[in-house]
C-alpha cells in the first residue's frame, strides 16, 4: 500500500532547487530583493522557468507568513 502525501509534508519542495536564482532575477530588474512587485512581474514573464520561480517565491512567502 502506498503512503498518502499530506499537504503539510515538505516533500513537495524540489531537492535540486537553485537558491537565489529568482533573487538574482529581481536584482537584475532593479528591485532590492524579492518583492511583491517583482513576483508579479516574474509571473508575466515570457520565460516559463521565470514564471515557475515567481509562483514558487509567492508560495514560499505565504508559507513563511503562516509560520508567524
Amino acid at each position: 500500500m502506498a503512503k498518502r502525501k499530506t499537504k503539510s509534508s515538505k516533500n513537495w519542495i524540489p531537492k535540486n532547487l537553485k537558491k537565489g536564482s529568482f533573487t538574482a532575477y529581481c536584482k537584475k530588474k532593479g528591485y532590492k530583493g524579492v518583492t511583491q512587485a517583482c513576483i508579479e512581474e516574474g509571473k508575466k514573464s515570457k520565460n516559463p522557468k521565470t514564471r515557475k520561480r515567481a509562483v514558487l517565491a509567492q508560495t514560499f512567502r505565504k508559507m513563511n507568513k503562516k509560520k508567524k
